[in-house]
């Protein structure tokens, strides 16, 4: 559900569940590629400030600050084609430059991640996920989750796919 809102707790559960496959993934891509680096980077006192600019910078959707409460950032280049939550001091210089994303009957969205194809991931108000069609700020976004919990949950299941 959208308006259902994120948990520090789950969020902090999904990191270990994802930590836990991530190993696993890792285990098998190194024996048939070579070291990867993928990584879920739990926040910092650092990130924790980066994240109170951005909320003094704009106003965010309480989900995305639950969530950069947990996690300072994710870097997945080896699930698919790579998947990237940014971390906070990123979400804010983008928004300095490029603005809120605009997209027609939401509030607008701030984006938070990216995938190794260039596609943008932005968090609506109203907890809704959504996804560039193109690798550009300008274009169409198609709905991508219901909220934060069924992104990472996707997430966590396209990194368990790969084992």
């Amino acid at each position: 559900m959208a308006d259902e809102q994120l948990e520090a707790e789950w969020v902090r559960g999904w990191c270990e569940q994802a930590d836990a496959a991530l190993t696993e993934l890792m285990q098998s891509f190194q024996a048939r590629h070579g070291p990867g680096r993928n990584v879920v980077a739990r926040a910092t006192n650092e990130s924790r400030r980066a994240t109170d600019k951005l909320v003094e910078l704009t106003p965010i959707p309480s989900d995305l600050t639950t969530m950069y409460w947990v996690i300072g950032e994710v870097s997945l280049p080896d699930v698919d084609s790579g998947y990237f939550v940014h971390p906070a001091s990123t979400v804010a210089s983008d928004f300095r430059e490029y603005g809120a994303i605009q997209i027609d009957g939401e509030e607008p969205a701030l984006v938070f991640a990216s995938d190794g194809g260039g596609h943008l991931f932005a968090l609506a108000g109203s907890g809704r996920v959504w996804r560039s069609t193109t690798a550009s700020w300008f274009d169409q976004f198609d709905l991508a989750a219901a909220n934060l919990r069924e992104f990472f949950a996707e997430l966590t299941g396209r990194i368990i796919g790969q084992l």
